[in-house]
């Protein structure tokens, strides 16, 4: 049975107590670090040692870098700074502040594992979850390289899901890598995500690879492919279009003449090829540089492609699965294209977008997530967060029996889901979705281009 979710957390007494210690733990970091950065800078700042007595400048090095105080806490900017936070990592001195994101980290990792009991009662991810309790990171890693040795990439990424992105936080902030101590800090805090967790690689560096302007150009399809198009007006039916129009770089439009008689667009975006620099801009460079950037090629080939197509003032609906619903979530956010259209409705499915806005406030987004699927967390995150959802938008979440990624993230296993196991999720969504349920007058298909 899905679950709605709308600006709320779970009303589970165990889970509830966890996620408000985990945001509790989140606030108090944030104010040690800014604390920490504030004594940083007036003890290691370029005139620190000129502008203080000497007895009071060895006081604030003293409190920088107690154990029983701030812990080894020098943070912020300039070099001295820096240096000393690197030798921090370099050699796993503990900071107070990054103490408490972690201890924050932990709290929701275990408030996982009780909405998900599977995480313990797996032998592996079970040892997984008590090696992070203790603070054993080598172990933790090791321990879930045997997973996937022993169980398969898929079983095991899909086990960890529910708390992936926590872990990998978890694993960022407690190893000895320093570039991607940013992206760990920023889960644990619930902010959005500039780079990721694993090596630390920010938005600039794959916005480098994937600076393609877009490009659009219009597909006659073969009458029999169209003929197998779904004119249902459903959302199982938009995702079913999806998965048939494939990730090779195709755009689909669908016109709805609704209820009302007015004529409405419904935009249909699929998700990622599993390749490197594809010729369209639907590859993994493309999916991650549109997670951290409000545009990449991919959303603006989609705009030119809706400029040279569809009438101003037109209403849009727009659903996307994977890279896809980033993407939707991306022109939305677009202003250029809302001064154009109104963009009513942003349905995302499977896709990690609750870091991106909607410039528009009155457009409506849904994010339909299988917990086990590892993809919507991968902007920091997970569809059973402790920090709530923005305004406007409106989850649902439910669990497939595969347990296996990426199968459960396919759009036709979502399709499925929505047609057999979510069906309240999918019924809410038909519901919102209404004015653009009706005769479909015409199957638009564009193929699209990084340049």
């Amino acid at each position: 049975m899905p679950q709605a979710v709308s600006q709320a957390v779970s009303t589970e007494p165990d889970v509830a107590t966890l996620n408000h210690l985990c945001r509790e733990l989140a606030e108090a970091a944030e104010a040690v670090g800014e604390a920490a950065a504030y004594l940083s800078g007036l003890a290691l700042g370029a005139q620190a040692p000129r502008t203080a007595r000497r007895g009071a400048w060895r006081g604030l090095l003293r409190t920088l870098t107690d154990p029983a105080g701030l812990g080894w806490a020098p943070r912020g900017r300039g070099a001295a700074a820096r240096a000393g936070w690197l030798v921090g990592v370099f050699t796993s001195r503990e900071s107070l502040a990054v103490s408490l994101a972690v201890a924050g980290l932990k709290a929701r990792i275990r408030a996982a594992a009780v909405t998900h009991p599977e995480l313990l009662e797996n032998p592996s991810t079970s040892r997984i979850l008590a090696a992070i309790e203790q603070d054993r990171q080598r172990d933790a890693v090791r321990i879930f390289k045997s997973l996937l040795q022993n169980d398969g990439a898929e079983h095991a990424f899909a086990m960890l899901a529910p708390s992936f992105a926590d872990i990998l936080a978890w694993n960022a902030l407690t190893d000895e890598n320093p570039f991607n101590d940013t992206a760990g800090w920023q889960v644990a805090t619930g902010k959005a995500m500039t780079a990721e967790p694993l090596l630390g690689l920010g938005a600039g560096f794959w916005e480098f690879f994937d600076r393609g302007p877009g490009r659009a150009e219009p597909l006659v399809p073969d009458p029999a492919w169209a003929a197998g198009l779904d004119t249902s007006g459903t959302i199982t039916g938009y995702v079913r279009n999806i998965d048939l129009i494939s990730t090779d770089g195709t755009l689909l439009v669908q016109q709805v003449i609704g209820p009302d008689g007015v004529l409405r667009h419904v935009v249909q975006l699929a998700g990622m090829a599993r390749s490197f620099n594809a010729k369209s801009p639907q590859d993994m460079v493309g999916a991650f540089n549109a997670v951290g950037r409000p545009d990449s090629p991919y959303s603006r080939a989609v705009a030119k492609a809706l400029r040279s197509f569809i009438p101003s003032g037109a209403e849009l609906a727009l659903v996307g699965h994977s890279q896809g619903g980033i993407t939707a979530m991306n022109l939305a956010g677009n202003r250029d294209l809302n001064a154009l259209y109104r963009i009513t409705h942003v349905v995302a499915v499977g896709s990690p977008i609750d870091a991106k806005r909607p410039a528009d406030p009155q457009t409506k987004v849904f994010s339909l997530v299988n917990e086990h699927d590892i993809v919507p967390s991968l902007e920091g995150r997970s569809a059973i967060s402790p920090y709530t959802l923005p305004a406007g938008f409106t989850e649902y979440t439910w669990v497939d029996d595969t347990r296996a990624f990426p199968l459960c993230h396919a759009a036709e296993r979502y399709a499925h889901n929505l047609e057999f196991e979510a069906t309240e999720a999918a019924a809410q969504v038909d519901a919102a979705l209404a004015a653009y349920r009706g005769r479909v007058t015409g199957n638009r298909l564009f193929s699209l281009y990084d340049r």
